[in-house]
């Protein structure tokens, strides 16, 4: 009998997967409900509004503040005229009009005012455009104009417990390795260019950078240490979302860290879709809203349909999970008792535990929230 919710990491071989694409401020959509896209099609773009730099003309040439906006149209200038770094833009004749004096604007951009009150100059910087890409193939189902685009796919659908990264497009690549080898150099293949790699576990610092180098768009192996991680961000990570990270190939890991075997079921999930066009996100949020990292696989082939999704599912005596807090994280346990009163357990909080067998005999007793369902 079901006596509790645990969540899960999805390792979906069919599902419906539903991506709204938004913009962080008005722009246009380019799409229309009912279109049909690609992963790289272009669905909506947007201008980012450039610095504005303050130019503090009436002081750095000693005039007067009202002198400003005569000198800014002695050059044919106005609010909204358009200047190049380097143009003067304000042109100031001293007494019986000797000794001129003159600003050139050290920056690109329009005029966007000019203050008569403090003799300020306002330049904004040219706009940055903004392009959003669909990020998976399927139907746009959803359009709020000058805003978002919601688009529906189906396939497969893997998710990882932790990633660095943001969002690629590549060709799936299994490399010739089993679950549970450490990744080395020569598992890496020449040939891996815009490629989404996929296998092994605990990659060293040095196989991650000549992956990278090769081209790779992305790297999915079952754990990392944490030093690795370290060396490849070039910093310590916090407490944060990840995602956002400027790096030239996005990491996921599925299982945790230190030296933890890929799931069987994760590999063969996308073994099975090797070659195809895969859509990867390293994004993750630990605490609550979590985003878990995640790699997409668009296909219509429904014979994966019955693949298990726990979502919502109870926890249950034989049931497979992981346990997600020290000093088990990571390891896989099958519960094999779920007492129905709460207990006092080591920190001093009371709470519902369980009992489960490891995978190596043990018999431990954590806490429920502690584990998650193994798709």
């Amino acid at each position: 009998m079901t006596s509790a919710f645990a969540p899960g990491l999805k390792a979906l071989q069919f599902t419906a997967m539903e991506k709204t694409r938004e913009l962080p401020l008005k722009g246009e959509v380019i799409v229309a409900e009912g279109d049909i896209v690609n992963s790289d099609t272009v669905v909506l773009m947007a201008d980012l509004p450039g610095n504005l730099n303050i130019l503090r003309v009436a002081e750095r040439l000693g005039i007067e503040p009202s002198e400003v906006a005569a000198g800014v149209a002695r050059k044919g200038l106005k609010i909204d005229s358009k200047v190049a770094k380097g143009d003067i833009i304000c042109e100031h004749s001293g007494l019986f009009g000797l000794f001129k004096s003159k600003y050139e604007s050290p920056f690109a951009g329009r005029i966007e005012y000019i203050s008569e009150s403090n003799g300020h100059i306002g330049v904004r910087e040219p706009a940055t455009p903004l392009v959003v890409r669909a990020y998976i193939a399927g139907t746009v189902t959803k359009v709020v104009p000058h805003k978002s685009v919601t688009i529906l796919g189906h396939g497969a659908l893997v998710q990882g417990i932790f990633g660095v990264g943001g969002e690629k497009n590549g060709q799936l690549r299994m490399l010739n390795v089993s679950n549970d080898k450490e990744l080395t150099i020569s598992d890496i293949p020449s040939d891996c260019g815009q490629k989404i790699l996929v296998g092994g576990m605990s990659p060293s610092i040095d196989v991650i950078k000549a992956a990278a180098k090769a081209g790779a768009l992305g790297l999915v192996v079952g754990s990392i240490d944490d030093s690795a991680l370290r060396q490849y961000l070039g910093y310590d990570l916090g407490v944060a979302i990840t995602g956002d990270e400027d790096l030239p190939m996005t990491l996921i890991v599925t299982e945790g860290f230190g030296r933890l075997p890929m799931s069987p079921k994760i590999s063969e999930v996308l073994g099975a879709y090797e070659g195809k066009l895969a859509s990867i996100n390293g994004a993750t949020q630990v605490r609550a809203g979590a985003i878990r990292p995640e790699i997409l696989v668009v296909h219509d082939d429904k014979r994966g349909a019955a693949s298990q999704n726990h979502e919502g599912r109870g926890l249950e005596v034989g049931l497979k999970v992981r346990l997600i807090r020290v000093p088990y994280f990571g390891m896989y346990a099958t519960i094999t008792e779920l007492p129905h009163e709460s207990e006092v357990i080591e920190s001093g909080a009371k709470t519902r535990i369980l009992k489960a067998k490891l995978d190596n005999g043990s018999i431990v007793t954590v806490p429920r929230a502690n584990v998650e369902i193994v798709s």
